[in-house]
């Protein structure tokens, strides 16, 4: 974290409700996040995550209250200026949004089009140094010898680690990721997140991320900021929070069925997991104590 007092975004009193909806998606939302700080958005399906995130580059026009990104009020910003500011600010998505059938390396360099002119097709069709780039961010995250595989080729992890080096050639100062291992499983979901905080940590990137995964939370973030029903019910640094301590906060703002039945699931799905390493873990300890036993004397 850098040691500006200045946040890179400040949010007060954010509101939006979507037209014909019966409850707000967002209600006075307040958040400060400082330049290199790591926030994670946590919370159940519809609280507000994907919403608010889309608020601070400016996909979204809040119905109330106010969004300061980079020192530029978002609400204010229309055309090339606004454009120029989403240019500051990568995005990570939770389902990729790479093209399938077309190179790892066009994927890629699709992050830097807002420095060209004109449409480009094919990956001659761009300048060497940003294909130079380009490759270097895929040697960043591992993937350089998949440059001219399609991308629908990949697993879902590569897939995700290609998203990441294309947020990258924008060079941003900021970096949004919107459940970005939400479709991948356990093992790939921390290879993913360990890379985006290591980058973050060479390029002193903010990142604020949406997740839903409680442990993975703990685990990653600099700090937490709760969220259900479009309110803020929990700000905090993560260091020394357990995760009985969220989920108790959490428990206590959950009050209808439905609520009480998601957090359930969320405690079920954390125990299937630690069941399923175990089981793992059991059955490499078999497989191992099998060739032992099956190995000739020496």
């Amino acid at each position: 974290m850098t040691n500006s007092d200045t946040p890179a975004v400040q949010i007060t009193d954010l509101g939006k409700t979507y037209p014909g909806a019966a409850e707000p998606a967002l209600s006075g939302v307040s958040l400060s996040v400082l330049p290199g700080e790591i926030v994670v958005l946590l919370g159940l399906s519809g609280s507000g995550k994907s919403t608010l995130l889309r608020h601070v580059n400016g996909l979204e026009t809040p119905s109330e209250g106010d969004i300061v990104s980079l020192g530029e009020s978002v609400n204010a910003l229309r055309g090339q200026a606004l454009r120029a500011l989403r240019g500051r600010i990568g995005f990570i998505f939770q389902q990729f949004e790479l093209v399938g059938a077309v190179t790892v390396l066009e994927n890629v360099l699709t992050g830097g089009l807002a420095t060209l002119r004109g449409p480009r097709v094919g990956i001659l069709s761009y300048p060497r140094a940003l294909r130079e780039k380009a490759l270097g961010h895929l040697d960043r995250v591992g993937l350089l010898d998949f440059a001219y595989k399609r991308a629908d080729t990949l697993s879902g992890g590569q897939q995700q680690r290609v998203a990441i080096a294309r947020a990258l050639m924008q060079d941003p100062e900021i970096l949004l990721a919107d459940e970005p291992v939400a479709s991948l499983d356990p093992e790939s979901s921390g290879q993913v997140m360990a890379l985006i905080r290591e980058i973050a940590a060479e390029r002193s990137l903010t990142v604020i991320c949406s997740l839903h995964q409680v442990d993975l939370a703990l685990s990653w973030g600099d700090r937490i900021v709760g969220l259900r029903a479009g309110k803020v019910v929990l700000d905090t640094h993560t260091e020394g929070l357990s995760r009985e301590e969220v989920m108790e906060i959490y428990g206590r703002v959950a009050t209808t069925t439905s609520e009480i039945a998601a957090l359930e699931d969320e405690l079920a799905e954390a125990r299937e997991q630690v069941l399923s390493r175990e089981m793992q873990r059991s059955a490499t300890r078999e497989r191992l104590a099998e060739d032992f036993a099956n190995e000739e004397p020496a």
